[in-house]
């Protein structure tokens, strides 16, 4: 997409603190953290939203989950534990058209 903010981190046209890359999952922290760690875990395919995603997409969407693990142990988040987000539509919550997950930990998270 050529407007999309996500797009321009994967193809570093724009800054991002990035923690994590491969192939195929780049992930960053987010600008408005919403806990101590907060990490916003894309891939580089552009899918607008989860609810778009394909059964061709199905290992893509596994990798973005252990890239979550491997970001989680690297922030040390494993003993006291972290939460995994998809927030699907502007409803949910999702601001931003390319699929993403946040990873949210460093403190008890309220449930919600």
């Amino acid at each position: 997409m050529k407007d999309c903010i996500f797009c321009k981190i994967v193809k570093k046209e724009i800054p991002a603190k990035i923690v994590y890359e491969d192939r195929k999952i780049i992930a960053f922290d987010d600008v408005a953290p919403k806990a101590p760690v907060h990490v916003v875990i894309i891939p580089k395919k552009h899918i607008p939203t989860i609810a778009q995603a394909t059964p061709k997409d199905k290992e893509l969407i596994g990798e973005l989950f252990l890239a979550a693990v491997k970001i989680a142990k690297k922030k040390g988040l494993t003993k006291s534990g972290y939460r995994l987000i998809f927030n699907v539509g502007r409803d949910a919550g999702q601001t931003i058209d390319h699929l993403h997950l946040h990873l949210l930990g460093g403190k008890k998270l309220p449930f919600a």
